[in-house]
C-alpha cells in the first residue's frame, strides 16, 4: 500500500511540475528540461543531508507563494540571525525604513496586491507592485565611517546610509520608492554590485529553525559547485576593483545616469572569472518550503527557489547560474523572469 501511495504522490508531483513548466513557457520564461537532482536517492555522492526530523511541506503548490514586490532591500548587519520581526527592532535601520515606507508608499487597492493580472501568480514585474520587501543580511558594511550598506534589487546596486531617520527618509526617496529610476537620486551614494550573481539564503532561526539548519548546508554546497565551475565565491562585498564613481552623483540628466547604471550592469557579463556573493538573509516567507534561496542577476531577474536541498545545488548552478534557465520543480516565483523569445535570464 505504501508503495502505491508513493507512486501516486510522484505522479501527482510530476503533473504539477509539468503544469508549472507549461505556464512558464507560455510567458516566455526560459525553462530547463534538466533534472533538478543529479545524484541518486538515496545519495551516494557524499552530499550534506538534512536531519531526519527536517519536516517540510511537499504537497502544497509552491509556485505562486512569493508576494510581488517593486523592490527588495537587504541591510548589512554582520549577523546570521535576528529578532523575529526585523522591521520592529527599535532603532534599527530596518525599522526606520519600514516606518518611512508606511508613511510615503502609495496606497494600493487590495485587488491589485497580486501584481499584473496578465501573469500567473508567481511571476511579477516591478512596475505592477508598490510593495517594498525589507530584509536584514549577514554581510558587513563596506563603509568604514559607520554607514550601513543596503543592497537594492532588482536594481542590482548597493547604497550607503547611516542608521538615522534622515538617511532612511533619503534612502526611500532616492532609491527605494516605486517612481525612482535604476541609478537613484539624491545625496546617498549608490554603486553597482560587482558580481555575476547574488544568492540569498534564508537563515532566520528565530522565525523557523529549519532555515537555520538548511542555510549553512546550502551555502557549502553552492560554494563547492560554483568553484567547480571556476567561479569565485564571496560572503562579503569587497572593493578589490573599486566601485567607480557613484551612479547617482555623476554628471548628466537622470536619463543619462540610468543609462550609465545599465552600461555598468551589462559590463559584468564579460568579467572573468565569474564571481558570486552568497549572503544569509532574514525571513522571506514560505518557511514550510525550506530551504529557501533567491538568485539575483545583473539583468534584473530574481529567481525564488524552495524545497532546495544540497542534492539540488549542482543542477541549480549548472542550469540557473551558468545557463540562465529556471527549474520549474523548485520554483516559488520570481521577478523579471519573462524574456524575449524565452531567452536566457543572463542575456540582455
Amino acid at each position: 500500500m505504501q508503495k502505491v501511495l508513493g507512486t501516486v504522490r510522484r505522479l501527482t508531483h510530476f503533473g504539477s511540475t509539468m503544469a508549472v513548466s507549461d505556464q512558464l513557457e507560455s510567458h516566455c520564461v526560459p525553462v530547463s528540461k534538466d533534472a533538478c537532482r543529479y545524484c541518486p536517492d538515496p545519495c551516494d555522492e557524499g552530499h550534506d543531508e538534512y536531519p531526519a526530523r527536517f519536516d517540510i511541506d511537499m504537497t502544497s503548490d509552491m509556485f505562486g507563494s512569493v508576494k510581488p514586490y517593486h523592490r527588495q532591500c537587504v541591510i548589512s548587519t554582520g549577523k546570521k540571525d535576528w529578532v523575529k520581526e526585523v522591521t520592529e527592532e527599535k532603532g534599527s535601520l530596518a525599522e526606520r525604513i519600514s516606518n518611512i515606507n508606511s508613511s510615503l508608499a502609495p496606497k494600493v487597492h487590495p485587488s491589485n496586491s497580486k501584481g499584473d493580472p496578465s501573469l500567473p501568480d508567481g511571476l511579477f514585474v516591478p512596475e505592477n507592485s508598490t510593495r517594498l520587501a525589507i530584509l536584514n543580511g549577514s554581510y558587513n558594511s563596506v563603509d568604514d565611517n559607520g554607514r550601513q550598506t543596503v543592497l537594492v534589487f532588482p536594481d542590482y546596486k548597493f547604497v550607503l546610509a547611516e542608521n538615522s531617520v534622515q538617511d532612511a527618509h533619503d534612502l526611500w526617496l532616492g532609491h527605494l520608492g516605486p517612481e525612482i529610476g535604476i541609478a537613484g537620486q539624491g545625496r546617498l551614494e549608490a554603486y553597482t554590485i560587482p558580481y555575476s550573481a547574488v544568492i540569498l539564503i534564508c537563515s532566520h532561526k528565530k522565525r523557523d529553525n529549519r532555515c537555520h539548519v538548511a542555510a549553512p548546508k546550502l551555502e557549502h554546497s553552492l560554494r563547492t559547485a560554483l568553484e567547480h565551475e571556476g567561479w569565485e565565491v564571496l560572503s562579503q562585498i569587497d572593493d578589490h576593483d573599486g566601485h567607480g564613481e557613484p551612479l547617482n552623483t555623476t554628471e548628466g540628466s537622470q536619463e543619462q545616469k540610468d543609462q550609465l547604471a545599465l552600461e555598468r550592469l551589462k559590463s559584468l557579463a564579460g568579467r572573468e572569472p565569474k564571481r558570486a556573493l552568497i549572503i544569509y538573509n532574514s525571513h522571506v516567507g514560505g518557511h514550510k518550503f525550506a530551504g529557501n534561496l533567491c538568485i539575483y542577476t545583473p539583468t534584473g531577474s530574481g529567481v525564488w527557489y524552495g524545497r532546495v536541498t544540497p542534492h539540488n545545488v549542482a543542477s541549480i548552478v549548472k542550469n540557473t547560474l551558468v545557463k540562465g534557465e529556471v527549474l520549474p520543480e523548485l520554483l516559488r516565483g520570481g521577478i523579471n523572469l519573462s524574456r524575449k523569445d524565452g531567452g536566457s535570464l543572463l542575456s540582455w
